[in-house]
């Protein structure tokens, strides 16, 4: 489908979401939440393939432009009340699916308003790369987005020096990832401040998880995954054959048909 409409959103401190909805707006369907390193645009291919709901909404979470900024008060707590703006603003959602730390964002949610279905997809949870905070925060304190982007994908991801190389050889790409690295620090603060939730999704009549085969079980994201699902015991898990944790930069099509798949579940 297609992309209709932005919306802005008004939400707390003075800054504003920008949330980008594709088929039909006025039609309740899937509210796409991204997560860290992510924005609405990397999500385009996804939300562009997907048949199951008659529209999709995808937020571009605050901190990444054209949405506004964190706001000195930011907190986890900022990116759930901001996801209830979202979701009062484009109607009842049919379901929630959120990447990483918006699969977080999407749980936490759905623990505090009553959501049809909930997907995440390895959502992570604290403890998550505390040992990168430091040299995130040296980062952030010298605007040097460049290591930003260093450290989110050798510290934290465990992807080798080739493959920064290359990553950094795509000029474009690499300015895209400077420019999605500014709010990590903050973020990744906030994830490993919050309390740590007994459960989450309590108001979700279905939850579905979904896990990258190349990540069962692996640090980080397989071990935080698995912290999450104890969290949420009456979720389905699902594995995503062959992908890791960038399925939708990878096989942005191949989720699409996942998610479908899921929709037909309700």
């Amino acid at each position: 489908m297609e992309r209709t409409i932005q919306k802005k959103v008004a939400v707390s401190g003075g800054s504003w979401i920008t949330v980008d909805v594709y088929g039909e707006p006025d039609a309740p369907g899937l509210v796409v939440v991204p997560g860290v390193m992510s924005d609405a645009h990397a999500w385009r291919h996804v939300a562009g393939a997907l048949r199951a709901w008659p529209s999709v909404a995808v937020v571009n979470r605050r901190g990444r432009s054209p949405s506004g900024p964190l706001t000195s008060a930011y907190s986890l707590r900022t990116e759930v009340r901001d996801l209830g703006v979202v979701l009062d603003e484009v109607g009842t959602a049919q379901a929630l699916f959120g990447w990483s730390y918006g699969g977080l964002i999407a749980l936490l949610s759905a623990d505090e308003r009553p959501v049809r279905q909930v997907i995440a997809y390895e959502p992570v949870m604290r403890p998550f790369a505390r040992h990168a905070l430091p040299s995130l925060r040296a980062a952030h304190e010298t605007s040097d987005r460049d290591r930003g982007v260093e450290i989110v994908n050798r510290e934290i991801s465990g992807f080798s020096a080739a493959h920064v190389e290359k990553l950094r050889a795509d000029g474009r790409g690499w300015e895209t990832l400077r420019r999605l690295s500014e709010p990590l620090h903050a973020e990744l603060l906030a994830l490993n401040a919050a309390p740590s939730p007994d459960a989450m999704a309590r108001q979700a009549d279905r939850v579905d998880l979904i896990i990258g085969q190349c990540n069962r079980g692996t640090d980080p994201y397989g071990t935080s995954f698995e912290d999450v699902r104890q969290r949420v015991p009456q979720a389905s898990v699902h594995e995503f054959a062959g992908e890791g944790h960038l399925g939708h930069i990878r096989a942005p099509e191949r989720l699409s048909r996942l998610l479908d798949d899921l929709a037909g579940f309700r």
